[in-house]
Protein backbone atom coordinates (compact mmCIF):
# COMPACT_ATOMS: atom_id res chain seq x y z
CA UNK A 1 0.00 0.00 0.00
CA UNK A 2 1.11 3.54 -0.74
CA UNK A 3 -0.08 6.53 1.27
CA UNK A 4 0.34 10.15 0.18
CA UNK A 5 0.27 12.84 2.86
CA UNK A 6 -0.57 16.32 1.61
CA UNK A 7 1.04 18.71 4.07
CA UNK A 8 3.35 15.98 5.27
CA UNK A 9 6.11 18.39 6.24
CA UNK A 10 3.96 19.85 9.04
CA UNK A 11 4.16 18.50 12.58
CA UNK A 12 1.17 16.16 12.53
CA UNK A 13 1.71 15.18 8.90
CA UNK A 14 5.29 14.26 9.72
CA UNK A 15 4.06 12.30 12.76
CA UNK A 16 1.76 10.18 10.59
CA UNK A 17 4.47 9.68 7.98
CA UNK A 18 6.75 8.29 10.70
CA UNK A 19 3.95 6.10 12.10
CA UNK A 20 3.04 4.65 8.70
CA UNK A 21 6.66 3.96 7.81
CA UNK A 22 7.02 1.95 11.02
CA UNK A 23 3.90 0.05 9.95
CA UNK A 24 5.68 -0.95 6.74
CA UNK A 25 3.65 1.38 4.51
CA UNK A 26 5.18 3.18 1.54
CA UNK A 27 4.81 6.94 2.07
CA UNK A 28 5.08 9.99 -0.17
CA UNK A 29 4.64 13.49 1.21
CA UNK A 30 3.82 16.66 -0.68
CA UNK A 31 4.02 20.29 0.31
CA UNK A 32 4.88 23.79 -0.83
CA UNK A 33 8.02 24.34 1.21
CA UNK A 34 10.89 22.54 -0.52
CA UNK A 35 13.29 23.11 2.37
CA UNK A 36 10.90 21.49 4.86
CA UNK A 37 10.31 18.61 2.47
CA UNK A 38 14.05 18.00 2.17
CA UNK A 39 14.34 18.01 5.96
CA UNK A 40 11.63 15.37 6.25
CA UNK A 41 13.24 13.28 3.52
CA UNK A 42 16.55 13.41 5.37
CA UNK A 43 14.89 12.60 8.68
CA UNK A 44 12.52 9.81 7.57
CA UNK A 45 13.79 8.71 4.18
CA UNK A 46 10.40 9.23 2.51
CA UNK A 47 9.65 10.13 -1.08
CA UNK A 48 8.84 13.85 -1.48
CA UNK A 49 7.13 15.93 -4.16
CA UNK A 50 6.05 19.53 -4.62
CA UNK A 51 3.60 18.61 -7.38
CA UNK A 52 0.09 17.46 -6.48
CA UNK A 53 0.21 15.01 -9.40
CA UNK A 54 2.41 12.71 -7.33
CA UNK A 55 -0.55 11.69 -5.16
CA UNK A 56 -2.27 10.04 -8.13
CA UNK A 57 -0.05 6.99 -7.55
CA UNK A 58 -1.23 6.50 -3.96
CA UNK A 59 -3.91 4.13 -2.70
CA UNK A 60 -4.79 6.42 0.21
CA UNK A 61 -4.42 10.19 0.54
CA UNK A 62 -4.27 11.98 3.89
CA UNK A 63 -4.93 15.71 3.83
CA UNK A 64 -3.08 17.42 6.68
CA UNK A 65 -3.35 21.14 6.05
CA UNK A 66 -4.73 24.13 8.00
CA UNK A 67 -8.51 24.60 7.92
CA UNK A 68 -8.13 28.01 6.31
CA UNK A 69 -6.27 26.50 3.31
CA UNK A 70 -8.32 23.32 3.06
CA UNK A 71 -10.66 24.19 0.18
CA UNK A 72 -7.83 25.64 -1.91
CA UNK A 73 -5.80 22.44 -1.47
CA UNK A 74 -8.76 20.19 -2.31
CA UNK A 75 -9.40 22.20 -5.49
CA UNK A 76 -5.77 21.61 -6.51
CA UNK A 77 -6.11 17.92 -5.66
CA UNK A 78 -9.30 17.38 -7.67
CA UNK A 79 -7.74 16.88 -11.16
CA UNK A 80 -5.22 14.39 -9.76
CA UNK A 81 -7.67 12.07 -8.00
CA UNK A 82 -8.12 8.59 -9.46
CA UNK A 83 -11.36 6.58 -9.24
CA UNK A 84 -11.35 4.30 -6.22
CA UNK A 85 -8.82 6.27 -4.19
CA UNK A 86 -9.48 6.73 -0.48
CA UNK A 87 -9.09 10.28 0.80
CA UNK A 88 -9.14 11.20 4.48
CA UNK A 89 -8.65 14.57 6.11
CA UNK A 90 -7.12 14.77 9.58
CA UNK A 91 -8.18 18.29 10.50
CA UNK A 92 -9.64 19.16 13.92
CA UNK A 93 -12.97 20.32 12.45
CA UNK A 94 -15.12 17.99 10.41
CA UNK A 95 -18.38 19.44 8.99
CA UNK A 96 -16.75 21.95 6.63
CA UNK A 97 -13.84 19.75 5.39
CA UNK A 98 -16.14 16.76 4.79
CA UNK A 99 -18.57 18.95 2.81
CA UNK A 100 -15.68 20.35 0.77
CA UNK A 101 -14.37 16.86 -0.05
CA UNK A 102 -17.85 15.77 -1.15
CA UNK A 103 -18.11 18.86 -3.37
CA UNK A 104 -14.85 18.34 -5.26
CA UNK A 105 -13.79 14.69 -4.89
CA UNK A 106 -16.78 12.83 -6.28
CA UNK A 107 -14.87 9.88 -7.77
CA UNK A 108 -13.12 8.96 -4.50
CA UNK A 109 -14.29 7.55 -1.18
CA UNK A 110 -13.75 10.22 1.46
CA UNK A 111 -13.75 10.02 5.25
CA UNK A 112 -13.39 12.65 7.94
CA UNK A 113 -10.86 11.58 10.57
CA UNK A 114 -9.80 13.45 13.69
CA UNK A 115 -6.82 12.17 15.66
CA UNK A 116 -7.54 13.90 18.97
CA UNK A 117 -3.90 14.28 20.01
CA UNK A 118 -0.84 16.24 19.00
CA UNK A 119 2.53 15.36 17.50
CA UNK A 120 3.99 14.86 20.98
CA UNK A 121 2.24 11.47 21.26
CA UNK A 122 4.61 8.48 21.34
CA UNK A 123 2.14 6.26 19.45
CA UNK A 124 -1.57 5.66 18.87
CA UNK A 125 -2.07 3.34 21.85
CA UNK A 126 -4.50 4.95 24.34
CA UNK A 127 -5.13 7.85 21.94
CA UNK A 128 -8.59 8.95 20.76
CA UNK A 129 -9.75 9.03 17.14
CA UNK A 130 -13.09 10.25 15.78
CA UNK A 131 -14.38 9.06 12.39
CA UNK A 132 -17.25 10.90 10.69
CA UNK A 133 -18.82 8.92 7.82
CA UNK A 134 -21.90 10.33 6.09
CA UNK A 135 -23.13 7.43 3.92
CA UNK A 136 -23.01 3.63 3.68
CA UNK A 137 -19.78 3.50 1.67
CA UNK A 138 -18.00 5.79 4.14
CA UNK A 139 -19.42 3.85 7.09
CA UNK A 140 -18.00 0.62 5.68
CA UNK A 141 -14.60 2.31 5.33
CA UNK A 142 -14.88 3.75 8.83
CA UNK A 143 -15.43 0.29 10.30
CA UNK A 144 -12.26 -0.97 8.60
CA UNK A 145 -10.24 2.02 9.84
CA UNK A 146 -11.71 1.56 13.32
CA UNK A 147 -10.62 -2.07 13.39
CA UNK A 148 -7.11 -1.18 12.20
CA UNK A 149 -6.69 1.49 14.87
CA UNK A 150 -8.23 -0.50 17.72
CA UNK A 151 -5.94 -3.48 17.13
CA UNK A 152 -3.10 -1.03 17.79
CA UNK A 153 -4.59 0.16 21.07
CA UNK A 154 -6.43 3.30 19.98
CA UNK A 155 -9.90 4.31 21.14
CA UNK A 156 -12.20 5.08 18.19
CA UNK A 157 -15.61 6.79 18.09
CA UNK A 158 -17.90 7.13 15.07
CA UNK A 159 -20.30 10.07 14.79
CA UNK A 160 -21.61 12.62 12.30
CA UNK A 161 -19.49 15.68 11.38
CA UNK A 162 -21.87 18.13 13.14
CA UNK A 163 -21.87 15.99 16.31
CA UNK A 164 -18.08 15.99 16.25
CA UNK A 165 -17.82 19.74 15.85
CA UNK A 166 -20.34 20.41 18.62
CA UNK A 167 -18.24 18.36 21.04
CA UNK A 168 -14.94 19.86 19.89
CA UNK A 169 -16.28 23.32 20.67
CA UNK A 170 -15.89 22.33 24.32
CA UNK A 171 -13.13 19.69 24.15
CA UNK A 172 -10.76 21.91 22.16
CA UNK A 173 -12.26 25.39 21.92
CA UNK A 174 -13.21 25.97 25.55
CA UNK A 175 -10.18 24.14 26.94
CA UNK A 176 -7.80 26.22 24.82
CA UNK A 177 -9.69 29.42 25.69
CA UNK A 178 -9.38 28.72 29.43
CA UNK A 179 -5.65 28.04 29.05
CA UNK A 180 -5.00 31.23 27.05
CA UNK A 181 -7.02 33.45 29.39
CA UNK A 182 -5.31 31.82 32.39
CA UNK A 183 -1.93 32.57 30.83
CA UNK A 184 -2.97 36.18 30.30
CA UNK A 185 -3.94 36.36 33.97
CA UNK A 186 -0.88 34.60 35.39
CA UNK A 187 1.55 36.76 33.44
CA UNK A 188 0.20 39.83 35.23
CA UNK A 189 2.01 38.59 38.31
CA UNK A 190 5.71 39.35 38.60
CA UNK A 191 6.70 36.27 40.60
CA UNK A 192 5.72 33.45 38.28
CA UNK A 193 8.96 31.50 38.82
CA UNK A 194 8.74 31.83 42.59
CA UNK A 195 5.11 30.65 42.54
CA UNK A 196 6.10 27.65 40.43
CA UNK A 197 8.86 26.74 42.88
CA UNK A 198 6.46 26.54 45.84
CA UNK A 199 3.32 25.48 43.96
CA UNK A 200 0.93 22.72 44.87
CA UNK A 201 -0.50 20.06 42.60
CA UNK A 202 -3.53 21.99 41.31
CA UNK A 203 -1.45 24.99 40.26
CA UNK A 204 1.11 22.73 38.56
CA UNK A 205 -1.66 21.07 36.54
CA UNK A 206 -2.98 24.51 35.53
CA UNK A 207 0.49 25.70 34.57
CA UNK A 208 1.11 22.52 32.57
CA UNK A 209 -2.11 23.15 30.61
CA UNK A 210 -1.18 26.81 30.05
CA UNK A 211 2.36 26.08 28.90
CA UNK A 212 1.34 23.17 26.65
CA UNK A 213 -1.18 25.37 24.79
CA UNK A 214 1.06 28.44 24.60
CA UNK A 215 3.94 26.34 23.22
CA UNK A 216 1.95 25.44 20.10
CA UNK A 217 1.29 27.30 16.84
CA UNK A 218 -0.90 30.40 17.42
CA UNK A 219 -2.20 30.19 13.84
CA UNK A 220 -3.65 26.72 14.51
CA UNK A 221 -5.35 27.83 17.72
CA UNK A 222 -6.68 30.99 16.08
CA UNK A 223 -8.08 28.90 13.22
CA UNK A 224 -9.90 26.62 15.67
CA UNK A 225 -11.35 29.56 17.60
CA UNK A 226 -12.57 31.21 14.39
CA UNK A 227 -14.07 28.07 12.84
CA UNK A 228 -15.58 25.95 15.61
CA UNK A 229 -19.38 26.36 15.56
CA UNK A 230 -20.97 27.94 18.59
CA UNK A 231 -17.63 28.78 20.19
CA UNK A 232 -18.63 32.37 21.03
CA UNK A 233 -21.76 31.23 22.86
CA UNK A 234 -19.76 28.62 24.78
CA UNK A 235 -17.12 31.13 25.85
CA UNK A 236 -19.79 33.67 26.80
CA UNK A 237 -21.36 31.01 29.05
CA UNK A 238 -17.95 30.46 30.66
CA UNK A 239 -17.53 34.21 31.23
CA UNK A 240 -21.04 34.42 32.69
CA UNK A 241 -20.22 31.63 35.13
CA UNK A 242 -16.93 33.32 35.98
CA UNK A 243 -18.75 36.54 36.82
CA UNK A 244 -21.28 34.73 39.01
CA UNK A 245 -18.57 32.99 41.04
CA UNK A 246 -16.57 36.23 41.30
CA UNK A 247 -19.59 37.98 42.82
CA UNK A 248 -20.02 35.18 45.38
CA UNK A 249 -16.39 35.56 46.46
CA UNK A 250 -16.56 39.36 46.42
CA UNK A 251 -19.66 39.27 48.66
CA UNK A 252 -18.00 36.70 50.93
CA UNK A 253 -21.11 34.55 50.62
CA UNK A 254 -19.69 31.37 52.12
CA UNK A 255 -23.03 29.43 52.29
CA UNK A 256 -23.76 30.10 48.61
CA UNK A 257 -20.22 29.08 47.62
CA UNK A 258 -20.47 25.79 49.53
CA UNK A 259 -23.98 25.05 48.24
CA UNK A 260 -23.03 25.66 44.61
CA UNK A 261 -19.83 23.64 44.87
CA UNK A 262 -21.67 20.71 46.44
CA UNK A 263 -24.28 20.88 43.68
CA UNK A 264 -21.57 20.71 41.02
CA UNK A 265 -19.91 17.81 42.84
CA UNK A 266 -23.15 15.84 42.99
CA UNK A 267 -23.89 16.42 39.32
CA UNK A 268 -20.41 15.28 38.29
CA UNK A 269 -20.61 12.19 40.49
CA UNK A 270 -23.76 11.15 38.62
CA UNK A 271 -22.34 11.90 35.17
CA UNK A 272 -18.77 10.63 35.53
CA UNK A 273 -18.17 7.16 37.02
CA UNK A 274 -14.45 8.00 37.38
CA UNK A 275 -15.09 11.18 39.35
CA UNK A 276 -13.80 9.69 42.62
CA UNK A 277 -10.41 8.95 41.08
CA UNK A 278 -9.80 12.49 39.84
CA UNK A 279 -7.52 13.57 42.68
CA UNK A 280 -5.32 10.50 42.33
CA UNK A 281 -5.30 10.87 38.55
CA UNK A 282 -4.03 14.44 38.90
CA UNK A 283 -1.01 13.21 40.87
CA UNK A 284 -0.33 10.38 38.41
CA UNK A 285 -0.51 12.85 35.52
CA UNK A 286 2.18 15.04 37.07
CA UNK A 287 4.35 12.09 38.04
CA UNK A 288 4.37 10.90 34.41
Amino acid sequence: MKVAIIGGSGKIGRWFADFLLKEGVEVIITGRNEEKLRQVKKQLGVEIATSMEAVSRADVILISVPIDNFEEVVKQLQPCVQPGQIIMDITSIKASPVAIMHRYLKTATVLGVHPVFGPGASGIANQNFVLTPTNDEETSLARKVKGYLETRGASVSIMTPPEHDEMMTVILGLAHFIAIVSADTLLNFNKLNQMKAISGTTYRVLLTLVESVLSEDPELYASLQMNLPGITETEQLFLKSTQAWTEIVENKDRPEFVTRMNTLKQRLEKLDPDFGQAYENMYRLLER
